[in-house]
């Protein structure tokens, strides 16, 4: 799945809407520093009022909000696994009857749970939907409408929530005429902030893949390896900023430590054009031959060997390939930090270009080249002369 898959999945994750049908909802209560299921109840989702509903689909939309292979991650099942959540997962979308549907969650919240207590009570909610995307008309004249043709996708999603201790207060009562102390004893379900959860199976361009998952962390660059190969039977990952620190150390290890503004420039904005021109098709991904070309077109001359060795040191895989996207996720908006102990700017990576590092009366500075007057705190800089 790609950023445009989740986004018009979560588009359409809202009360009353044709192309996104909810047919159950399920959910499991687990006590805090237990292992063991306290209740679970399931329902048609129609059957919530509308307020109920409209929470319940603000959770879904907040568990997909994320970059991809920072807090989204899509996942390929282990080949062979012990209790496999891809064949549990399957069998539940698949079911036609609830109960056995319910048999299959019931399942999986075993594996979540297992040997793993939550240091709050934890609410795991299932549903199980289908996904309608109406295909593109090739003629715009034609007499079919977009919503005539439609690609249908059954999926499952899983949503775990902490809950909160409800709040004491003290409330004045005007017909009474007094202070009271008021105290709610039942737990609060926190569906703003998903710990965590995942979607089953992954869609493609209205294309159902049981062969991967879709997995969320419940914060970016965190994902809980546990519930991944545990859980779910998922692959080994790498984060973005995992992809990165690879990069950067197989740079230092290739060219050393000292690298040119102009040269690193050249660098990102190399990279970046890889991702632009691939940027419909499947994300491209870095090996040691494109970084060693990346690197000799940005002005360093380096040895193949040398940078397959750099893999093979860092890695541990001279194989290894990177995301580009993960290098220069926000080429334009992304902002590269320059560290000194007076002071830390941020730049953009284009930027990089104008930027040096020179010697004036015996010391070091930073040296920008700019084309208009530079403003401090909205006051503009006085030129001054560069002897001065």
């Amino acid at each position: 799945m790609d950023k445009k898959d989740i986004a018009g999945i979560r588009r359409q994750l809202k009360v009353e809407n044709e192309l996104m049908r909810i047919s159950d909802i399920f959910n499991v209560y687990i006590m805090k520093e237990s292992t063991d299921i306290y209740h679970h109840q399931s329902q048609p989702f129609e059957m919530l009022d509308k307020d109920q509903q409209e929470l319940f689909m603000n959770n879904f939309k907040k568990l997909l909000t994320g970059q991809l292979d920072e807090k989204l991650f899509e996942l390929k099942f282990q080949r062979e696994a012990e209790d496999n959540s891809q064949l549990i997962l399957h069998k539940g979308l698949l079911s036609s009857d609830v109960e056995d549907w319910k048999a299959e969650m019931l399942r999986m919240t075993e594996k979540i749970i297992h040997d793993h207590p939550y240091e709050k009570d934890v609410v795991i909610t299932f549903i199980r939907a289908e996904y309608l995307k109406p295909t593109k008309r090739r003629n715009e004249e034609a007499e079919e409408s977009e919503r005539d043709a439609v690609y249908s996708n059954p999926f499952l999603l899983c949503s775990i929530n902490k809950t909160e201790e409800p709040k004491k207060e003290i409330q004045f009562d005007y017909v009474e005429k007094e202070f009271k102390y008021k105290i709610e004893v039942d737990p609060v379900i926190d569906l703003k902030n998903p710990i965590t959860g995942f979607l089953f199976p992954c869609i493609t361009e209205g294309t159902s893949d049981v062969n991967h998952i879709l997995y969320a962390a419940g914060k970016a660059n965190e994902p809980d390896y546990r519930f991944i190969e545990e859980v779910l039977n998922g692959e080994e990952i790498m984060t973005a900023k995992e992809d990165k620190a690879v990069f950067e150390e197989v740079i230092r290890d290739v060219v050393g430590d000292q690298l040119s503004p102009s040269t690193l420039a050249n660098v990102y904005g190399e990279i970046n054009r890889v991702v632009e021109e691939n940027e419909e098709d499947e994300p491209p991904k870095l090996d040691y031959r494109d970084v060693e070309r990346v690197l000799n077109q940005s002005g360093e001359q380096v040895e193949s060997e040398k940078v397959k060795h750099a893999f093979q040191q860092v890695t541990d895989n001279e194989g290894y390939e990177l995301k580009a996207s993960s290098i220069v996720p926000k080429f334009k908006s992304k902002s590269i930090k320059i560290n000194t102990k007076i002071a830390n700017i941020s730049i953009s990576p284009q930027d990089l270009q104008y930027v040096r590092q020179v010697n004036y009366k015996g010391k070091r500075c930073i040296m920008i080249e700019v084309e208009e007057d530079a403003e401090v705190d909205g006051f503009k800089m006085l030129p001054e002369a560069f002897g001065e």
